[in-house]
């Protein structure tokens, strides 16, 4: 794959991630934010399987949203989502691309990645949002930091994994059916002369 496509499919993806997730995050709780969100953008991230340039391509896309909930809850607060959740967002996809042969364990990438790093930093956001406690629970988010932090991997794990597998999956089998194999070879970039 020449490295101008490489670079132009990253992009694209970028934008459709950023601004999937944008959308997802004005719709009611449960959806976008929230103890068990289904942030159905995430079902993007299946576009891993079929080119590497989703690998930078969605890191750069949650860096994209993420900032864009900068401007919503102020910097200090959302440069835990930029960094981490960007983190997991990349990892979760470089998972997936590396196991692409295998797609059920291959979309297991981002919700094992995201539902490992996104609760570390949770009780962080949310107290600097004023949220001391997670709600229905009524788990104290600094002085229980273990317990915030499985009911947090649960959550987060469970959300990623309807999502992924819910939607990535058919989604998976339309991008099949409309011949998105033909994204990337089976191998890395090329490089140009």
């Amino acid at each position: 794959m020449k490295r101008s496509r490489y670079v132009a499919q990253a992009g694209v993806i970028a934008a459709v991630y950023a601004a999937a997730t944008i959308v997802v995050l004005q719709l009611p709780a449960q959806l976008g934010w929230g103890l068990i969100q289904f942030r159905i953008s995430e079902a993007i991230t299946v576009i891993a399987l079929f080119t590497p340039a989703a690998v930078p391509g969605l890191a750069l896309g949650s860096i994209a949203a993420n900032s864009y909930l900068a401007t919503q809850v102020g910097l200090a607060v959302a440069i835990w989502d930029i960094v981490f959740g960007s983190l997991a967002t990349f990892l979760g996809a470089l998972w997936t691309w590396r196991m692409r042969q295998r797609p059920l364990l291959a979309l297991a990438g981002p919700v094992v990645t995201n539902a490992l790093i996104v609760p570390a930093y949770l009780p962080i956001l949310l107290a600097g949002l004023g949220l001391y406690e997670i709600p229905i629970l009524g788990i104290d988010v600094e002085s229980a930091w273990p317990l915030a932090y499985l009911v947090g991997v649960i959550s987060v794990g469970v959300g990623q994994a309807v999502v992924i597998y819910g939607l990535g999956l058919p989604l998976v089998a339309l991008l099949r059916r409309s011949g998105a194999e033909t994204l990337a070879p089976s191998d890395t970039p090329a490089r140009e002369s």
